[in-house]
């Protein structure tokens, strides 16, 4: 990542100093879904707010790479699932106020499964639990990275949507 600061000129005329963060990387996040409806979840210690935080199955993209390739990756190393079908369930930009950062969410189905391939930095607990529940965990506030909390409403909102 980049970190910079550009002195601008703002709405009203006046000079400010911006911070920008620009990302090397996409970010991809994967709701794994099976026939019952259930989804995984990884949990893990996050260095930067200093405290636990379960997600989705998560990683970083080189520019270069499809976010698609490398969410197939991600979710194979972090839960050991692979999935034949897949849909990109939306983009979003993760705080569009500092960052440049682009994020792509998948949702993945037909489903096998084998083993974890942890990189050297992760120690993930993986948790397999119905997607309702899922989203109840964002709505309760257990669940509050950006991307993980907007997938899981969005897939909430489709899937309603598709059953009415």
């Amino acid at each position: 990542m980049e970190v910079r600061e550009d002195h601008v000129i703002n709405p009203g005329g006046g000079r400010n100093d911006y911070g920008y963060v620009h990302f090397k990387n996409v970010a991809v996040a994967i709701i794994a879904l099976d026939d019952a409806n259930n989804t995984w979840l990884v949990g893990q210690d996050r260095y930067t707010l200093g405290e636990y935080s379960w997600e989705l199955p998560m990683g970083g993209a080189p520019l270069d790479e499809p976010p698609l390739t490398a969410a197939k990756r991600e979710l194979e190393e972090e839960t050991g699932i692979r999935a034949a079908h897949w849909k990109e369930l939306m983009r979003l930009h993760t705080s569009n106020s500092i960052t440049d950062e682009l994020g792509f969410a998948y949702v993945a189905t037909d489903l096998s499964f084998g083993d974890t391939k942890f990189e050297e930095t992760e120690d993930l607990e993986i948790r397999k639990l119905p997607l309702e529940d899922a989203v109840q965990m964002v709505l309760d506030g257990q669940i509050t990275d950006a991307i993980s909390a907007a997938a899981l409403l969005r897939m909430h909102t489709v899937k309603k949507a598709s059953s009415l």
